[in-house]
Formats: structure tokens, C-alpha cells, sequence
């Protein structure tokens, strides 16, 4: 791009003599600085969607370079600024205190060119706030155990019934002396005694009780065992400045 450079000058002519051949206007210095015109004219962009070739730059301090973040109009802007505003943004999203998660584990100062920033959350899930639940009332409160641990116990029943009376009466025809009955005991009515009655009525009292109790097997474990809930392991950091 280059600009318009006059070759003649030709108000300086008018104060020369009459007479003096340079007074007079040639036709090649017109012609000449039609040339340079021209050449500038081409070389120029156009006000009206100009097409820009080479490597266009604004000059240190024009509106392009000292806008603000947040600018919207039809200025234009740098390479330095727009690389300044996308990081601006970024700073936005990220501030001091936020929690960047990755499956890299590259630093995010390193990854974001800005902040500092440390690992967070080692071995840990996180979990919403809730002012209601004294367990997350608090931010970074830490809670829960990786292993779940199972007591060894067991149970024991016990039990019984209540006194129940059976009694009732039958008759008995065996002779003196048979062999083989039942022995009864409290017999009423009837003779004989031991394995020998013979005749009668006889009253058997059976009223009697049950009682139960015992211990089952021992159940769980002293011991701790795995209790993880399905997870993902990631990288997660904290912007601390």
C-alpha cells in the first residue's frame, strides 16, 4: 500500500516569468502525476467492504488495542485483544475457588495460562451443599469411610407354652398278671398297681407345659469390608489465586 506523492509542483509556476520554459505545464509531468494517483488509488482499501491483503495491523493505542472486555460495536479489534478478552472469559468461568476436573492430569495453570491451582479431593466423591443437613452444612466438610464395618453378632430365642390340662378316663379289661401294658401312674377306680390292673374306669391327668430356647449361628464379621458406590476417577483441582 503505498500513498499519492507529488511529482510537480505546479503553483510554483505561476510566480515564474513569462518566457521561462519552466513555467510551462508539460505534458509528461501531468502524465506523471496521473501515474502516482493511480498507483495509489489501487493500492488503497475501499471504504465500503474493503478486501485487506498481507498482514493488516492497527497502531499501538487505537481503539482496538485499549477497548474494554465487554465491548460491543463495530471497532476493530486486535490479535492482542482478542486473546486478552478469550482469557478474561476463562478467568471468568474458573474464579478463585473453583474446581476444574480433568482426565489429564497436566496442571490447569498450564492448561487455562492462568491461576494457581492444587489438587483437590483425593479419593473423595463430592456431594451438594445443604444447609439443613448438619453432615453438609459446610463447604470442603469432609465425611464417610471408604470400608463399612459389619459387627459380628447373634441371636438368641426363647419361649413357652402355657399349662395345659389333658385328662380323661378309659377302660381296662386286662387280667391279672398280662404282660406288656403301659405302666400308669395316679390311676383312679379299678385294682391292680404297676403293669398289673385288671377292671374299672382309670383317669389319666397329662396336663404338662412346653419350653423352648436356644441360640442361633453368629452372623457378619469383625473385619471391614469395601462399601463404594459406582465412580469414574478423574483430576480435580482447586484455584486457589
Amino acid at each position: 500500500m503505498s500513498n499519492y506523492t507529488q511529482s510537480t509542483n505546479f503553483a510554483t509556476k505561476d510566480a515564474l516569468s513569462s518566457g521561462d520554459p519552466l513555467k510551462i505545464v508539460k505534458g509528461t509531468e501531468i502524465n506523471t502525476e496521473f501515474v502516482n494517483i493511480s498507483v495509489a488509488i489501487a493500492t488503497k482499501a475501499d471504504l465500503a467492504s474493503p478486501t485487506f491483503s498481507g498482514t493488516p495491523s492497527l497502531p499501538t493505542g487505537t481503539t482496538g488495542v485499549t477497548q474494554s472486555a465487554g465491548t460491543s460495536n463495530t471497532t476493530i479489534a486486535t490479535t492482542a485483544f482478542v486473546a486478552a478478552a478469550a482469557t478474561a472469559a476463562v478467568q471468568l468461568a474458573y474464579p478463585v475457588g473453583s474446581i476444574y476436573t480433568a482426565v489429564v492430569s497436566t496442571n490447569p495453570s498450564t492448561l487455562l495460562g492462568f491461576g494457581t491451582w492444587t489438587a483437590f479431593g483425593a479419593g473423595r466423591v463430592m456431594v451438594g451443599f445443604n444447609a439443613s443437613n448438619a453432615l453438609f452444612d459446610t463447604a470442603e466438610e469432609t465425611g464417610g469411610s471408604a470400608d463399612a464395618t459389619v459387627v459380628s453378632h447373634t441371636h438368641t430365642f426363647s419361649g413357652s407354652t402355657s399349662t395345659t390340662s389333658l385328662t380323661g378316663t378309659f377302660v381296662a379289661g386286662k387280667p391279672n398278671g398280662a404282660s406288656g401294658i403301659v405302666s400308669f401312674t395316679n390311676l383312679v377306680g379299678g385294682s391292680g398297681s404297676g403293669d398289673q390292673f385288671s377292671g374299672g374306669q382309670y383317669s389319666v391327668d397329662a396336663s404338662h407345659s412346653h419350653t423352648v430356647s436356644g441360640t442361633t449361628g453368629s452372623s457378619g464379621s469383625s473385619a471391614t469390608n469395601a462399601n463404594y458406590q459406582p465412580y469414574i476417577t478423574v483430576y480435580m483441582w482447586k484455584r486457589t489465586a
